[in-house]
Parts: structure tokens; C-alpha cells; sequence
């Protein structure tokens, strides 16, 4: 089963919250398939802590403003890596030497993306 149109909604409103913030790579990874705790994880890098900070600020602001909140943020003190969890998409920004270090995209490389467009 492909991940739901609202997860997908909802994943591009918070893509486009972190283009505004300058985040860098952005993808939209379908892990519906794979995973029955969410269907889409969204990775963006920043170059620093206080940029991983401001996207993830923003990317709650959007989707606040929508009427949805985050069950579940980690990872803000030392912001290397902030992970927000939206049940159906769960957010994932990483400083560049943590997304090299980890790399989601290899791990979940059996998943399609989903075609986003930022303005």
C-alpha cells in the first residue's frame, strides 16, 4: 500500500518549510510498504545546528498552522539530527556530516521517492 494522499499533503507542506529555511536535499522517502509505524520519512540536511533549529521551528510552524502537532521531537539540544514525528510522516533534519554518516536514502533505497516541487 502506497503512503495515504494526507501523508503526502502533509509531508510537502513541511518539504516546503524547510526549503524556505535554506535545507538542502530534500526528499520524500514512501516507506509505507516497508514500515506500519509511518508512511513517508522526510530527510533534509542543514549546515549547522542553529540552521537544523530554524528549519525544524518552521517546519512546526507550517504544520501547526494546518492543525497538526508533533507527537514526538528529539534530538533538539545538540540539533546534529532533529526528528519529528507526525505519525503518518516523520521528519528527519540532519547536519551534512550526520546524513553522510548515516545515510537514510542507502538504508531505505528499495523505497520510492515522492516528486516534490519547492517554490
Amino acid at each position: 500500500m502506497a503512503a495515504t494522499k494526507a501523508a503526502i499533503e502533509l509531508a510537502k507542506i513541511a518539504a516546503q518549510a524547510a526549503y524556505d529555511k535554506k535545507a538542502e536535499n530534500i526528499k520524500l522517502i514512501d516507506v509505507s510498504e516497508h514500515l506500519v509505524i509511518t508512511d513517508i520519512f522526510l530527510v533534509a540536511s542543514a549546515s549547522n545546528d542553529r540552521q537544523v533549529s530554524a528549519i525544524v521551528d518552521e517546519i512546526e510552524k507550517a504544520l501547526s498552522a494546518k492543525g497538526f502537532d508533533a507527537i514526538r521531537r528529539e534530538g533538539e539540544r545538540e540539533a546534529k539530527w532533529v526528528l519529528l514525528d507526525y505519525f503518518e510522516v516523520v521528519v528527519h533534519i540532519q547536519q551534512d556530516e550526520e546524513r553522510i554518516l548515516y545515510d537514510l536514502e542507502r538504508l531505505w533505497r528499495d523505497c520510492p521517492t515522492i516528486p516534490v516541487e519547492l517554490t
